[in-house]
C-alpha cells in the first residue's frame, strides 16, 4: 500500500512538473517564435540580406521563422505585426525606414510582444520597454569598399586606361537620406585616402527597389564620364550594366563574382543582432533600446573579392580595417575632408526625433576630438544607431535629387 501511494505521489509531482513546465511555453512548446517583416521578397538584394540573416540566426537558436515579404510602408506593416501576433510570434523585426511608425503603433497595443526595427530613430526617445531600433555602422565597411575602388582607380590610372583627373565615380542612390548620405560620403572617402584626385557624381532613382530604374541611372553616369559605379539601392541593375558596358562595380548586400566587373561589396550582417535578440526575449533579459553593430560584432562585413582585385590590394585592405578596430582611423576624420572649402569644426545634427512638436528635443553636437583626430562621430554610441550623416562634402556631386 505504502508502495502505491509512494507511487501516487511520483505520478502527481511529475504531472505538476509538466504542467508547469508547459506554463511557461507560447503555443509553440518551448520554441521562441521570430517574425519578420520585408519590404520586398529575396528579389531585393537588400530584403534577402535580412531574410539570410534570420534563417541563420534562427537556426542557430532553434527559433521558429515566420517570414512576411511584399509589406509596404503603410497600414498594411501594422496589419502584418497583429498577424505575426496572432501566430504566437514572441518578437517581431521590420526591415525598412517607412515601418517604424506602423511598428510602433503595434508595440503600443501589444506590450507583451517584442518589436524591433532597423534604421528606425524614435526607440530611445519613445521609452517603450518592447520597442527597439538598430542599426550597424555599414559606413566602415563602405569605407574599405571605397579603398578597394580607390586601388583600381590608381591601377586605371598608371595603365594610361584613364588620367588623374578622370577618376570620376559614379553613385545611384535611392533617396538623398542621410543613410544614403552618410554611405556614399564614407565610400568616396576611402577611395579618396588612396587615390587624392578622385570625384563622384551621385544620381538618385527616388526608390529603394527598381530595377529599370537602377540600371538606367548607372547607365547615365557611365555614358558621363564616371569610371566606376558602387550604389545604395536594392537591385542588381547597377551591376548589370557595369557588366554590359564593361566598368568596374562595387556592391551592396550581395556579391557578384562572376560578373567580370564586380570588385568588391559590403553588407551589414544583421545575424548577431537577431541572435542577441532572440536570446534577449528567450532569457527574459532587457533589450537594448537602441542598438548599435560594428565590425567588432561581425556586423560590418566586406563581401567576397571579385578575380580582379589582387593580394596586395587585400593585404593594404585588412590593415586599414586593422585601423578602424582599433579606432586609430576615423571614417569621418575632418581633416580628411572640406564643406565648401573649409574644414567641419561643428555640426549640429538632428539626432533625435520629436515626440511633441511644442517641446522639440535640441540639436546634437556630434563633432568629437578625441587622441588629436576631430571626426563626425556618425552611429555612435549615446546618440542614435541610425546615420544622421547629412553633410554635402566637396569632391561630390549630386545630380537630379529628390
Amino acid at each position: 500500500m505504502k508502495k502505491k501511494i509512494l507511487a501516487l505521489v511520483l505520478v502527481l509531482a511529475l504531472v505538476a512538473s509538466v504542467a508547469i513546465g508547459l506554463a511557461a511555453c507560447n503555443d509553440n512548446g518551448d520554441q521562441l517564435v521570430f517574425g519578420l517583416i520585408c519590404l520586398h521578397d529575396e528579389n531585393s538584394t537588400y530584403d534577402k540580406n535580412f531574410i539570410d540573416a534570420a534563417r541563420e540566426a534562427a537556426k542557430a537558436k532553434n527559433a521558429k521563422l515566420i517570414i512576411r515579404t511584399g509589406i509596404p510602408e503603410s497600414a498594411a506593416c501594422y496589419d502584418a505585426a497583429v498577424d505575426l501576433v496572432d501566430q504566437g510570434c514572441d518578437v517581431i523585426f521590420a526591415d525598412s525606414f517607412g515601418h517604424e511608425t506602423y511598428i510602433l503603433q503595434a508595440a503600443e497595443e501589444f506590450p507583451e510582444v517584442q518589436f524591433s526595427h532597423a534604421t528606425g530613430t524614435h526607440a530611445h526617445t519613445e521609452g517603450l520597454d518592447n520597442f527597439h531600433n538598430a542599426f550597424a555602422s555599414i559606413y566602415e565597411g563602405r569605407y574599405l569598399a571605397g579603398v578597394v575602388a580607390g586601388y583600381e582607380l590608381n591601377e586605371m590610372i598608371e595603365s594610361g586606361k584613364i588620367t588623374a583627373d578622370q577618376a570620376k565615380m559614379g553613385y545611384v542612390g535611392a533617396y538623398p537620406y542621410a543613410e544614403v548620405v552618410s554611405g556614399y560620403t564614407s565610400f568616396y572617402l576611402g577611395a579618396k585616402s588612396v587615390c587624392p584626385s578622385v570625384t563622384m557624381e551621385v544620381r538618385y532613382t527616388s526608390s529603394w527597389y527598381d530595377e529599370t530604374a537602377e540600371k538606367n541611372t548607372a547607365t547615365a553616369l557611365i555614358d558621363n564620364g564616371c569610371v566606376l559605379i558602387s550604389q545604395h539601392a536594392d537591385s542588381s541593375g547597377a551591376p548589370t550594366a557595369c557588366e554590359e558596358k564593361g566598368v568596374p562595380n562595387v556592391t551592396y548586400n550581395l556579391a557578384f563574382p562572376d560578373n567580370d566587373t564586380y570588385l568588391v561589396g559590403s553588407r551589414i550582417n544583421w545575424a548577431p543582432y537577431f541572435e542577441y535578440l532572440i536570446d534577449c526575449v528567450a532569457n527574459g533579459t532587457e533589450v537594448a533600446d537602441d542598438w548599435t553593430g560594428h565590425l567588432s560584432t561581425g556586423s560590418v562585413e566586406l563581401l567576397a573579392y571579385g578575380a580582379g582585385v589582387s593580394d596586395e590590394v587585400k593585404a593594404e585592405v585588412e590593415k586599414v580595417k586593422a585601423k578602424l578596430l582599433d579606432g586609430s582611423l576615423k571614417v569621418f576624420d575632418c581633416s580628411t575632408f572640406t564643406v565648401g572649402g573649409k574644414m567641419l569644426t561643428e555640426y549640429m545634427a538632428d539626432v533625435h526625433p520629436d515626440p511633441d512638436p511644442k517641446n522639440p528635443i535640441p540639436d546634437t553636437q556630434v563633432i568629437k576630438t578625441e587622441n588629436g583626430v576631430t571626426y563626425f562621430a556618425e552611429s555612435a554610441d549615446g546618440f542614435r544607431s541610425a546615420p544622421y550623416f547629412d553633410v554635402r562634402i566637396d569632391g561630390i556631386t549630386e545630380i537630379n535629387e529628390a
